[in-house]
């Protein structure tokens, strides 16, 4: 095949995407397992999210507090943080889901700076929900170090069906 001047491709557009997925409700598998890469989280970032978040607590942005007064003797990462982080580690961005929500979230164990965590999502349940879309419902568990448990929560998300409403 002759290359073009543009290369393989005649446009952009043609060109497969990076890092995209896209299942639709009838290949999701109840039961699938799943489990991320680690991500250690360092202090520069702890900061970092608290001062985005404007969150100013002294078990997070208070050494001496946290290390002379505080339950733990030293800093914690924010909740929301572990959150948002244990959710972006299985992040699938998946162009036919749609996220309704979350359910269930608990911080289990706290996490501290220097921590590594990774995240297991587990597919629960599948059910159509309208005539275009299915809901379909995860848990992710984040885990801290060596398989600790720190966060637990459900996604609930609504996708596309290929073929139509399934008959329930």
């Amino acid at each position: 095949m002759e290359m073009t001047g543009k290369g393989y491709y005649e446009n952009n557009q043609e060109i497969p995407l990076y890092n995209v997925e896209t299942w639709m409700y009838e290949e999701f598998e109840v039961g699938q397992k799943v489990r991320s890469i680690r991500r250690t989280i360092s202090e520069g970032e702890a900061m970092t999210f608290n001062c985005l978040v404007m969150d100013n607590h002294p078990y997070v942005a208070d050494n001496v507090f946290a290390t002379e007064e505080g339950l733990f003797n030293k800093r914690l990462v924010a909740g929301a943080m572990v959150f948002s982080y244990g959710l972006g580690l299985m992040a699938n961005n998946n162009v036919n889901t749609f996220s309704y929500g979350y359910d269930k979230l608990r911080f289990i164990r706290p996490v501290f700076i220097g921590d590594t965590i990774h995240t297991v999502r587990t597919n629960l349940e599948k059910k159509p929900r309208t005539d275009e879309l299915g809901q379909v419902r995860v848990s992710y568990e984040v885990f801290k170090n060596d398989d600790e448990i720190v966060l637990y929560c459900e996604h609930i998300q609504t996708v596309k069906y290929r073929n139509g409403r399934p008959a329930e």
